[in-house]
């Protein structure tokens, strides 16, 4: 029999309500099995749908499960923020006043806490390496406009390409029927003085997500890559979404230790109960 639980949606990326990318979270996930979780992130339709539970490890303040409509994602990075945002408006405290830890299938995720801003430390990279394949055909574009491309997977499977410039990747018309199970994105450069850095865009067909307003894991992992190789300031500012019609804001911090933060804004817009 269903029961009512706690459930809010986050806007994260955006300073401007309802222009961010929204995450469905169940406060209250600990009895639900795996079917009546997928049934649920189905039902939402958003790029993600998170329950929370509590944790099997010490260190962590919960455990968190990452749903797209079609499977479960070991990690992911504006879901991570927002659940953080919704646990704790839900009432939740921290072991450390600056920090809450985040338990995932991908391991534990340290989220910061600072000036009303959640940051998140982008997790290690679980494959890397070039990688091309039949993205160029899907993007219709030529080899000759890729100036570079990596995997940069920390859990959902992404590779991205990098081109020249915001235009360029703001111009693409992927048919992502030619590569149906695929997890990539596109990054470009705006030119100096802008207020973003550069544009990304990515696309998750392999999760029924055509394209993503704004995501976190990727940014991450493109941030620990793009820094590492110099190709990028140890602090950038990255737009996405426009294409949808929304005005995401992703903050990438490259700290001294290595570590790469990845910031922006989480707004609680639904505040209710649902049955599951």
């Amino acid at each position: 029999m269903s029961r009512t639980r706690s459930f809010v949606q986050v806007d994260v990326f955006s300073t401007s309500p309802y222009r961010g990318n929204p995450v469905a979270v169940v406060l209250d996930g600990a009895d639900l099995t795996d079917e009546e979780m997928q049934r649920l992130a189905r039902w939402t339709n958003l790029s993600e749908t998170t329950f929370v539970l509590p944790p099997t490890l010490p260190e962590a303040d919960y455990r968190l499960r990452i749903f797209t409509p079609q499977n479960e994602l070991p990690f992911a990075g504006h879901p991570t923020l927002g659940s953080a945002r919704a646990w704790l408006d839900g009432g939740g405290v921290p072991r450390h006043a600056d920090r809450i830890v985040q338990e995932c299938a991908a391991g534990l995720v340290t989220v910061r806490r600072g000036d009303g801003v959640l940051s998140f430390a982008a997790p290690p990279l679980v494959r890397d390496g070039a990688y091309l394949k039949q993205i160029v055909a899907a993007f219709g574009i030529g080899r000759d406009r890729v100036l570079a491309h990596q995997w940069v997977d920390n859990g959902p499977g992404w590779a991205v390409l990098q081109l020249a410039t915001a235009d360029e990747v703001l111009a693409l018309e992927p048919d992502l029927s030619l590569i149906p199970t695929a997890m990539v994105g596109a990054i470009g450069a705006y030119p100096h003085g802008s207020r973003h850095d550069f544009e990304m865009r990515t696309f998750a067909p392999r999760c029924g997500v055509a394209e993503d307003p704004a995501c976190g894991s990727m940014s991450a992992a493109v941030g620990q890559w793009l820094t590492s190789t110099g190709a990028a300031p140890s602090a950038y500012r990255v737009s996405q979404g426009a294409r949808l019609g929304r005005a995401a804001t992703i903050e990438i911090t490259a700290g001294t230790d290595g570590t790469v933060w990845v910031s922006g804004a989480t707004t609680v817009c639904i505040r209710g109960t649902i049955a599951v």
